[in-house]
């Protein structure tokens, strides 16, 4: 005989799993698109993070589309109704010596002028009467992130260096913008042994909270797969390097490492790499301990074990809590990207979670890393997807 469906014992059963589902479902993050690329003279193609400005405006590049199709600068503007307009503030043409195809995000400063690379330069946009103005810094670029100092000056991977295999570069804040080699990679000591001390600083360089530089390169060092670096300023006005990791330096270690390093209030360095690791090829994510003897100790926070959990992570970004956001370009339900999570737990591992999966029509390829604003919400771009196939700009509350 049946047992009675409404006695106490099932109806708790049923407010225990109806309070789980709930709980579950008020714990999921929410997403929301800002922006879809690629309709009309629109951009194309959302290769760089966003950056915000003081009143909560965010920026960023596309690679194609604009009028030209040689790609653009857009601002992104909140309207209380909780909709976002896209403004088009300049449209690259490839004429004269402007450039064009920029594949990175923007730096800003506190006068609210952007800061970034196309192809062939290295580029301020400035807002005036009659619109936004760009002016050349320099005619050498690529698809890498500036970063700047209080002064306003401006430091990134510009240029191949003394021995041409890249260079940190600082463009002054002048009346011309002088730039000045801080560090040339594959220096003429380490050439002869294959650049012990990497070389090709793909990705651009972030500031420590002792202020050096810390970086990374995706080819050479000891093991020949890129080395992680820092750059601390000498009283004589040079820049030394130490190299605090090469790659693969293990079986199962990552191996070359495309994207930049976050670090956290206690000095640790967070990244990721192309590939490598243990079962996939997707790369690994990585933290670097200084030790008391001046050597640096990697853990691997997370091997990527399967491709419905993403593929090659992009730089991440802390919360205010100390857990690391992030997006890889890959993987996933249908192998367009993934956002993720990864949260420290008390026995000193890391606790990863797949917090969005990108099914192509909300986005697909995730190129860049998120950044988030003062109530911890994410903000990020993908390369393409969308409802017009461009790419899309996103929000993902917690």
């Amino acid at each position: 005989m049946r047992g009675n469906p409404f006695s106490s014992r099932n109806v708790l059963l049923l407010a225990l799993v109806t309070l789980v589902l709930v709980s579950a479902a008020q714990a999921a993050p929410r997403y929301k698109i800002l922006h879809a690329f690629g309709h009309g003279s629109d951009g194309y193609g959302t290769w760089g993070s966003l950056v915000f400005d003081a009143e909560g405006n965010a920026y960023g590049t596309t690679i194609n589309g604009g009028t030209h199709n040689f790609g653009s600068v857009f601002e992104l503007t909140p309207h209380s109704n909780g909709y976002w307009t896209e403004t088009v503030l300049h449209d690259f043409n490839c004429k004269g010596n402007e450039g064009c195809m920029p594949t990175a995000g923007l730096a800003i400063d506190a006068a609210g002028d952007l800061y970034g690379t196309a192809k062939t330069t290295t580029f301020e946009l400035s807002p005036g009467s009659g619109g936004w103005n760009l002016t050349v810094l320099q005619n050498e670029g690529g698809p890498f992130n500036l970063i700047l100092d209080q002064a306003g000056d401006v430091y990134g991977p510009l240029g191949l260096g003394q021995y041409g295999q890249g260079a940190i570069s600082e463009l002054v804040k002048d009346d011309t913008w002088t730039e000045k080699w801080l560090y040339s990679f594959c220096s003429k000591n380490s050439r002869k042994h294959d650049c012990l001390d990497g070389s090709y600083p793909y990705a651009g360089v972030t500031w420590g909270p002792d202020g050096n530089l810390y970086g990374t390169t995706v080819q050479y060092g000891v093991h020949g797969y890129g080395v992680v670096f820092r750059l601390a300023p000498q009283q004589d006005g040079t820049w030394e390097e130490t190299v605090l990791h090469s790659f693969p330096a293990f079986e199962g270690d990552g191996q070359k490492p495309y994207e930049g390093v976050v670090l956290d209030k206690a000095g640790n360095v967070y990244g990721a790499t192309y590939q490598g690791g243990s079962s996939t090829s997707c790369g690994v994510i990585f933290k670097l301990a200084p030790q008391a003897d001046g050597k640096w100790k990697e853990s691997i926070l997370y091997d990527f074990p399967k491709l419905s959990q993403g593929c090659i992570a992009n730089t991440m970004a802390f919360d205010a809590h100390g857990n690391l956001w992030g997006t890889a370009q890959s993987g996933g339900a249908s192998d367009n990207g993934v956002v993720f999570e990864l949260t420290p737990q008390p026995s000193g591992k890391w606790k990863y979670q797949v917090m969005h999966q990108f099914n192509g029509k909300d986005g697909s390829l995730p190129g860049s890393a998120v950044i988030l604003d003062k109530h911890g919400n994410l903000y990020g771009t993908t390369i393409l997807g969308g409802a017009h196939g461009g790419g899309v700009a996103f929000q993902l509350t917690p």
